[in-house]
């Protein structure tokens, strides 16, 4: 188990370094452009596979730091970037996730793969899990999987929304109910395989932030998959489910389901991502603050101001700190006893949203216009505190773990 510790190591550095110097001079110069255009940035993707960013094993070799802090100091330098263009150079990696959380080894090692393509032929994977009438409340999911056991399939029908790259996915891990009387419990992913009949992509979301990356509801008509596409296999699904059918009747404990597993797993991810929208922000009125005069002296001479940024880079500091630890903890094996990963997605999130608002107001009405990037960043950073887990429901999550009751 590796000791936490709050200092990079000189390799986990070099990635930083190497990480911001494409987030600097590939992604931030593109994000005006991509944000106006609101359309997958697949130039930027394919100059991420080319240096190997955009690749599997480069997550790999993130996700299995030792430390932990391989896949937040990653996200926190691309988003830093830009958040739009970011989320679609990392938003497979919630697919992938999906399967590393729930898949076997086979699975892992067929789909992944096909999910990233290779830098002549970039792909990209969408998690589908949030339905229109059931986002955060994951227990009232009507996407059906039946299975259909003369042929060893699963029958999926349903309406998926909010998906990153939904439709335009050459991998798509949807979630659906297999036994609709356990709500959450009753829960299982399936993969759907490229140009399977019955998946298609619905509408497509004109949305306030994050508009480099594409978000659109899949339909799901009658989609036929064999029953290896079930992550985990039916053997552990039967399994699963039989105890979840024993604990309800005995009014037993409560059994994860496979989409939470794979937000736990990624909370911590999108607090980094947080983290990075947050302190681009500040450097940005930082710089702002000591260059621009107003009566005679820099406006950061104010205590208005410099109190401000004080506030701004302490909360950033914290929230890089919870992120840090929730994902040492997830790496080694800790429990979250207090519900660390959903802190730390919380603090981090909220976080971004009140640093970009300050950084607008530092900026006046330079901040408010589009020649700065900080309303950009603002638009951005609203989305964190509500997908993979609004705060609302981060602060449910966090309160009923330590108290220990159904609060609702």
């Amino acid at each position: 188990m590796a000791e936490f510790t709050m200092e990079l190591n000189d390799e986990q550095k070099e990635v930083r370094d190497w990480l911001h110097g494409f987030a600097a001079d590939v992604i931030r110069p593109a994000a005006a452009e991509w944000d106006e255009r609101e359309e997958t940035p697949w130039p930027i993707i394919q100059e991420a596979a080319k240096v190997g960013i955009y690749s599997l094993d480069f997550y790999a070799q993130q996700y299995f730091d030792p430390t932990g802090l391989g896949i937040p100091m990653a996200m926190e330098e691309l988003f830093w970037g830009d958040a739009g263009i970011a989320l679609s150079i990392v938003g497979t990696g919630l697919a992938a996730v999906g399967v590393l959380a729930n898949g076997t080894e086979e699975q892992i090692g067929t789909w992944i793969p096909q999910m990233y393509g290779d830098a002549n032929d970039v792909k990209v994977a969408a998690f589908c899990s949030s339905e229109p009438d059931a986002g955060s409340d994951v227990a009232s999911m009507r996407t059906r999987a039946v299975y259909d056991e003369a042929k060893d399939e699963w029958v999926i029908n349903g309406t998926k929304t909010w998906a990153t790259n939904g439709g335009i996915a050459n991998v798509h891990v949807v979630v659906a109910s297999v036994d609709p009387e356990l709500g959450s419990k009753g829960h299982a992913s399936f993969i759907i395989p490229p140009n399977t009949p019955g998946l298609a992509q619905g509408q497509k979301f004109k949305k306030h932030g994050i508009r480099a990356s594409h978000t659109a509801e899949v339909i799901l008509d009658n989609v036929r998959v064999p029953g290896s596409c079930l992550l985990g296999g039916k053997e552990k699904l039967d399994e699963r489910l039989a105890r979840a059918r024993e604990k309800a009747k005995k009014g037993g404990e409560r059994v994860k389901n496979a989409a939470m597993a794979t937000f736990e797993a990624s909370r911590p991810a999108v607090g980094a991502m947080a983290v990075g929208t947050a302190r681009a922000a500040y450097e940005v009125a930082l710089d702002y603050a000591r260059t621009r005069e107003q009566f005679g002296r820099p406006i950061i001479d104010n205590q208005g101001v410099a109190f401000q940024l004080a506030d701004m880079r302490t909360r950033i500091d914290a929230a890089r700190l919870l992120v840090w630890r929730a994902s040492w903890m997830a790496i080694n094996g800790k429990p979250f006893t207090a519900a660390e990963g959903s802190m730390s997605k919380l603090f981090a999130s909220e976080t971004a949203k009140k640093v970009t608002a300050q950084a607008i107001q530092i900026l006046g009405g330079n901040g408010y216009t589009r020649e700065y990037p900080v309303e950009r960043m603002h638009r951005d950073a609203a989305i964190y505190t509500i997908f993979e887990g609004t705060s609302e429901i981060q602060r449910l999550v966090i309160s009923r773990t330590i108290s220990g009751m159904p609060i609702r």
